[in-house]
């Protein structure tokens, strides 16, 4: 009874001295939570893209998630501005309500097909209805005389117009290529399955082989903004407009755009990355009746769900500017374009309080749209580092900002890309912190 008696006595003892400190745990210095929090960032790694910085191990939380917690204080917050998820859009649609909401019933969207007289005979005719309009009441790309090919984001249509391109009968591979720098994914997209079809060639500017290659042209391009053109010009070439920021809110839109083919997402023009819906027009026949047989093998079709809901959303945008000279109305491009151009204006007065730093220039050209003139507003800044400064991606990085360095694009370590379509609470740090950096 004795021995009984002293080992409960023991183990009281012990219990309280663990509870004491679990207590002081709890209350230690925030501080020091903080300070673990960059500790903790090293550990945990990401994709985005489809890439994997393997120098660069990014974190999964951003300043604005749950996971950032609450006792993270703003100047040791870590700003991830790696990706380019939209989410400075979701204000503008939280106001809309109803309005842009789908309700689908069980029973509905069961079939494959949409509409087997068509090409794209899984592409919903409310949605090429949609596409169809929004670009005539924008006036930034031809849709008569096109074929309309959608795809799970633009991403699968790239890779379904490599496919319908590269001669399937070739001794070789066709050569892929893109002005540098280029979109960081284009490379890893290209080789990612090792086809014997088609293989990344490189910088445009520097290719100079004497044989078939297909060119993609990004414009307004990712990452810096520039309006582009094709840079090698040659007979055997064949060509891939990714048109995917020419949007009034990024670009003044000068003309219609009319390639034999054009990319566009939702991803970037409404801010609905989630639903994976892009879209593709193509003037040739045959080359839409290939595009389609790569997704049909690929996905056997795209989600009628997602369709339905771009659909509602295209509408709800062109229905937006119908109305734009009802009083109080406003147009989604004009929120976007006021929300694009104070972004701007605050990146840019930001850097010029620091000789770190430097952003490029825009020509200013009137918008054919909006009636507006001004210079590119691009959804990701392509931030330099002056001076000894040669790594700008691991510089920012020990100031806990993550930016994508420019050797993923194709271009010197001294430049960054950097998202600005991130939430208000991630850019105002931003903006706030680059002044503040002094080696």
């Amino acid at each position: 009874m004795g021995d009984f008696v002293f080992n409960l006595k023991h183990v009281l003892v012990v219990s309280l001295a663990m509870n004491m400190c679990l207590i002081w745990k709890i209350s230690y210095d925030e501080e020091t939570v903080a300070n673990k929090w960059s500790s903790w960032e090293q550990k945990l790694g990401l994709c985005f893209n489809g890439e994997k910085h393997k120098d660069h191990d990014t974190i999964l939380a951003t300043t604005s998630s749950a996971a950032a917690a609450p006792f993270v204080r703003e100047n040791t917050a870590v700003i991830n501005l790696d990706h380019g998820d939209p989410t400075m859009y979701e204000n503008f649609w939280k106001q809309k309500g109803k309005e842009t909401t789908v309700v689908t019933s069980s029973w509905q969207h069961i079939s494959y097909f949409s509409d087997i007289k068509n090409i794209c005979w899984f592409l919903e005719r409310g949605l090429m209805s949609a596409i169809t309009r929004l670009h005539k009441v924008v006036g930034n790309a031809v849709t008569e005389g096109r074929h309309i090919v959608v795809g799970t984001g633009s991403s699968q249509l790239y890779q379904a117009a490599l496919y319908a391109l590269s001669p399937h009968n070739a001794s070789e591979p066709i050569n892929v290529v893109s002005a540098a720098p280029f979109y960081s994914s284009y490379p890893l997209m290209t080789d990612y399955l090792k086809s014997g079809l088609h293989k990344w060639a490189g910088d445009a500017k520097e290719f100079n082989k004497q044989e078939p290659y297909i060119e993609l042209v990004t414009s307004p391009n990712n990452p810096d903004g520039s309006t582009r053109q094709d840079v090698v010009k040659r007979d055997k070439g064949i060509l891939i407009h990714d048109l995917a920021y020419y949007w009034p809110q990024y670009t003044p839109i000068l003309s219609p755009a009319d390639y034999d083919i054009m990319l566009f997402t939702v991803s970037k023009s409404t801010g609905h990355a989630g639903s994976r819906i892009g879209w593709a027009l193509v003037k040739d026949r045959e080359i839409a009746r290939k595009m389609t047989t790569f997704i049909e093998i690929n996905t056997i079709g795209v989600s009628k769900d997602s369709q339905i809901r771009a659909a509602k959303i295209l509408e709800a945008i062109s229905d937006s500017c119908d109305h734009a000279n009802e009083k109080d109305a406003e147009t989604f491009f004009d929120y976007s374009y006021k929300l694009m151009a104070e972004r701007w204006k605050e990146i840019r007065e930001a850097v010029s309080k620091t000789e770190l730093f430097s952003l490029p220039d825009f020509q200013q050209e009137t918008c054919s749209f909006s009636g507006r003139t001004f210079g590119q507003l691009p959804a990701f800044a392509w931030l330099k580092c002056e001076g000894d400064v040669d790594d700008c991606e691991g510089f920012l990085r020990k100031h806990k900002i993550l930016t994508r360095g420019g050797k993923h694009f194709g271009a010197s370590m001294k430049y960054v890309r950097v998202s600005m379509l991130s939430r208000e609470k991630e850019f105002k740090l931003l903006t706030q912190r680059l002044p503040a950096i002094v080696s």
